[in-house]
């Protein structure tokens, strides 16, 4: 293996041009904390050829820095089969790094702390399901990203956020079996009346605090604030709501409509990447924070590609049925 090393002065430049993107959020002085750090992280990117996929929850150091590839859990999924990379390293949640593995067994798969993992992921398992086609013979089992390879496995087709809509009508079924979130499915039966969906008691323990009292209070402490809502926010705090959409349709919605002030019914650290991407526009902060995503940080990023470490693997028997539920979801097109 070659070993790239970037002279001082042009790794300060990049450093420094880097911290540009986030100098509205990061003091200077706690950027002097973060730089060794983003350094060798780029470093250790050119000689493992290694790329960073970040969702969009992670911290503003992490996302604008040291990625090199960010979104939603549907634009993360879809660019890691396009990477060509030999080494992907997940800034996520565990179930993101499985979802990587199962699209790209031939790599090698890191997350920088195994412990990362997903209230909606432990919330179902392949028995549970099981159970469900026992009582719903011949019912679509739609589960969401957000579960683990073993679910996705007894499936027939995942869905995120962002793209459920297209799925559950993809299916053409009177009725579908719509899991784990229940509030996602929810919100989707809202709009779609058509098709019966069966649900499961499964809930997001960041979006599941927010209230539809938190939204008017918000409304009445600043007037004329743009609310945009997660789907797997309770159905009522989305009808409170001006928009509801996934992670990624909400940075779309304040690039392109650009409203003068907007709140994020979401986890916090979305709100500070959208408002690096949008100078100019006020953003109301109401700030839960996801404590699995706050596991991975700059330092454990490094440590993971200095010691090659933790790598994520899916058992041999989950990989091509895990494989073919994502394969599915991924050739809908909204």
């Amino acid at each position: 293996m070659t070993t790239i090393t970037l002279d001082r002065p042009r790794a300060k430049a990049t450093t420094d041009a880097l911290y540009e993107k986030v100098s509205g959020l990061i003091p200077k002085v706690e950027w002097a904390t973060m730089e060794d750090d983003v350094e060798a992280i780029l470093r250790l990117k050119a000689e493992r050829n290694a790329v960073v996929l970040a969702h969009n929850y992670q911290t503003p150091e992490i996302f604008h820095t040291v990625s090199d590839i960010v979104g939603d859990s549907l634009a993360l999924a879809r660019e890691a089969v396009n990477t060509e990379a030999d080494v992907i390293v997940l800034a996520g949640v565990h179930f993101m790094a499985e979802t990587a593995k199962l699209l790209n067994p031939d790599k090698t798969v890191l997350i920088p702390d195994m412990a990362a993992g997903c209230s909606l992921a432990d919330s179902i398992t392949a028995e549970d399901i099981a159970l469900l086609r026992q009582r719903y013979p011949g019912v679509p089992v739609v589960t969401y990203v957000n579960t683990s390879a073993a679910v996705k496995a007894a499936s027939d087709i995942c869905c995120t956020s962002g793209n459920a809509h297209a799925v559950i009508r993809s299916l053409n079924a009177p009725r579908v079996l719509m899991l784990p979130d229940e509030y996602l499915a929810k919100n989707v039966q809202r709009d779609i009346p058509e098709v019966e969906i069966l649900t499961w008691a499964g809930h997001c323990e960041v979006h599941e605090q927010f209230t539809p009292q938190d939204i008017r209070d918000m409304r009445e402490a600043y007037p004329g604030v743009v609310v945009l809502a997660h789907p797997e926010c309770p159905p009522e705090v989305v009808a409170e709501a001006d928009f509801a959409g996934s992670t990624a349709h909400m940075s779309d919605f304040v690039s392109q409509k650009r409203p003068a002030r907007v709140a994020l019914i979401t986890e916090c650290s979305m709100s500070d990447n959208v408002a690096a991407q949008n100078p100019g526009i006020e953003f109301v902060r109401p700030c839960n924070l996801c404590p699995h995503m706050k596991r991975i940080s700059l330092k454990n990023i490094r440590s993971a590609l200095e010691r090659m470490e933790h790598e994520v693997v899916v058992a041999a028997e989950l990989m091509a049925p895990a494989r073919l539920a994502v394969e599915r979801m991924l050739a809908v097109r909204s």
